[in-house]
This record gives C-alpha cells, structure tokens and sequence, in this order.
C-alpha cells in the first residue's frame, strides 16, 4: 500500500487502536500481536504522528516528523498545569 493512501485512510480512531495494541501487545479482541505486526502498527503510528501531532509530548514524532524532546522544566510546569495546592503546611 502507498504511504500517502494509507495516511489519507488513517482516522484517529484507528490510530488509537494501533496504539493500544502496541502498548500492550494485543488487539482488543486479546489475539496477540507478532513481532512483525507490532513494527508494522509501530512504523505506521508514527507516519500518523508526523502529519497529525501538532502538540507533540516528550519523545513522540512532532508533525513534520521530528521527534520531540522536551527539557525538565518544560516537563514540569506541563504536568503542574490544573494541580492547584489545597493547602501547604510548613512543620
């Protein structure tokens, strides 16, 4: 199949099913995947990612196929957005 056929035919929901299934090497069914068919969902995750992720995470492809490396800080502060202190005591 053709790279670009198979990204124009990709939804997200089938990108999420690939994802599934390479994390925890099965498909939803429970059928195992082999290791082939795991670099294959694998490589075509990440053909999705490089024309679709516009807010990539840490070590993810970024759209245009790079991969996104994000500093401690930058970590940080991403993952402290929304947890507010309920309150904070010195002892």
């Amino acid at each position: 199949m053709n790279i670009n056929k198979l990204l124009e035919s990709m939804t997200a929901d089938v990108f999420k099913n690939l994802q599934y299934a390479v994390e925890t090497g099965k498909w939803h069914n429970g059928t195992p995947l082999s290791t082939e068919q795991r670099s294959t969902c694998m490589q075509a995750m990440m053909l999705y990612q490089s024309k679709h992720n516009k807010e990539a995470q840490h070590m993810t492809v970024a759209e245009g196929g790079e991969i996104s490396f994000k500093s401690k800080a930058e970590l940080k502060k991403q993952f402290a957005q929304g947890q507010e202190d309920i309150i904070r005591v010195n002892i």
